[in-house]
């Protein structure tokens, strides 16, 4: 089952300045709003291009600029034209320099040109304090050189066609990786690996219109309303729904382009056929590897709470919890914090024919100090207690728990657990010092499922 929502996705790089598209540009335009565009950003790819894209997004209030030289006319580059494109960034509309970087495919301009301009562009955006769109083809060496020289960390790597190794080096230098439609294509096996590796946060989509058209469009002229296409076969790839593709790379290229507004803390949220209840912010662990740390959004939710919701409020926003293959009580805290809401809530599911999942840290019976295992017998169908570690002291150095024996705590949740709940796993995430065959060990020992998590993987 997906949940439908409305969409609003952002191609984050096409062409629409481009003579292709001279017969019918505003239908084309029109066409990517009523397919749930709800912006798109035209890149120049040369010094004609800039003006047409400034001028193109002065016209549309969906439509976005980028300005810059792509390596093709690198040789073009003068003071002149430099001076030209500065007075184009300008434009309150330019959210990016580029299209820049590198190609050794065609070499239409000199390879030592082109490096030169690359660099001169990044210097140039690192000033303004703007993104850049990198294109790179058969360069990958020089590409992360320059990349990493420059001061530039701010940027996406565009109609990605590197390997996994370069899209780990570029994520490292805090690039975005772009995908268009030559994922969707049946002999693209990299790039689908590609795609399912990168980061939520670092994931961008485009259709590079009027270029590279996805399947299964293949053959007609590529336009921004075709990127819904591309944004199916990520969530396929990727494991998740449209929806949740459509809600984190437009999350995603607001927050890298400075586009609209991100999105409010949310109570509840979903993720795939789930929904999820963020009921706390405060936990009894301070997880090393824990994403509250690092980033207020889960798979383009915002999950830092300003307040903490009552249980009315929860119900009233799942309404139908049938719609959902299961309600979990899983945010940026530990649910069982406030065990009466988890209880209250639970009961109501539970009556309207809903399944209920919790995840927690297994620090229930620690904070509450009895065993509260027996009060959610008949309330819980699954819990999932983060095991983490393997012994006591490598728990006390990955979580920092902040009662003493915690880890012997957490071991008797999950027996207790086993009595009271029908469905418990553990799970662990691959931080460092983590031995994964001892924990399966563990989890064997205890009669429980065990979830191996990667390390950044949320949600």
């Amino acid at each position: 089952m997906e949940i439908g929502y409305d969409t609003n996705m952002i191609d984050t790089h096409c062409h629409l300045e481009m003579q292709q598209f001279d017969e019918d540009r505003p239908a084309v335009i029109s066409r990517a709003l009523a397919a749930g565009v709800e912006c798109m950003i035209t890149i120049a790819s040369d010094l004609p291009g800039c003006e047409g894209a400034v001028g193109l997004a002065g016209k549309h209030d969906a439509v976005y600029a980028s300005v810059g030289l792509h390596p093709h006319d690198a040789k073009d580059m003068s003071d002149a034209a430099f001076a030209r494109i500065r007075e184009l960034a300008a434009s309150p509309k330019v959210v990016a320099i580029g299209e820049m970087g590198l190609d050794y495919y065609y070499d239409h301009s000199p390879r030592d040109v082109q490096r030169a301009v690359f660099a001169q562009q990044l210097a140039f955006a690192h000033e303004l304090g703007l993104p850049v769109i990198v294109h790179s083809r058969n360069a990958q060496d020089d590409t992360l050189r320059i990349l990493e020289e420059s001061k530039v960390r701010k940027g996406v790597m565009h109609c990605f066609s590197g390997d996994v190794a370069m899209a780990r080096q570029a994520i490292a230098l805090g690039f975005h990786i772009s995908l268009a439609g030559p994922v969707t294509f049946k002999n693209a096996t990299s790039l689908k690996e590609v795609a399912k590796m990168v980061p939520d946060d670092l994931l961008l989509i485009e259709t590079d219109a009027p270029y590279l058209t996805p399947e299964p469009l293949r053959g007609r002229r590529n336009e921004p309303a075709f990127v819904v296409h591309t944004a199916r076969h990520l969530a396929e790839l990727r494991g998740v729904t449209f929806d949740d593709i459509d809600r984190l790379t437009t999350l995603n290229a607001k927050r890298l382009f400075g586009i609209g507004t991100l999105p409010e803390a949310k109570f509840t949220y979903p993720i795939r056929d789930s929904l999820y209840l963020n009921i706390t912010n405060r936990c009894t662990s301070a997880c090393t590897f824990c994403a509250r740390f690092q980033n207020r959004f889960v798979k383009g939710h915002n999950l830092m709470l300003d307040r903490e919701p009552t249980a009315e409020e929860l119900i009233c926003e799942i309404g139908d919890p049938k719609r959902y293959r299961e309600i979990v009580f899983c945010g940026y805290g530990e649910p069982l914090l406030r065990l009466d809401v988890v209880k209250i809530v639970a009961a109501w599911v539970k009556q309207q024919g809903g399944s209920v999942r919790l995840n927690t840290n297994g620090q229930g019976n620690l904070i509450h100090r009895r065993n509260i295992l027996l009060e959610l017998h008949g309330l819980i169908d699954t819990v999932s207690v983060s095991l983490n570690a393997q012994d006591a002291e490598t728990y006390e150095r990955i979580s920092r728990p902040s009662f003493a024996n915690a880890y012997a705590g957490v071991i008797g949740f999950i027996r207790a657990a086993k009595k009271c709940i029908p469905n418990v796993q553990v799970s662990i995430v691959t931080a460092e010092g983590v031995d994964v065959v001892k924990c399966r060990q563990i989890a064997d020992e205890l009669g429980v499922k065990l979830r191996v998590r990667q390390l950044d993987s949320v949600g």
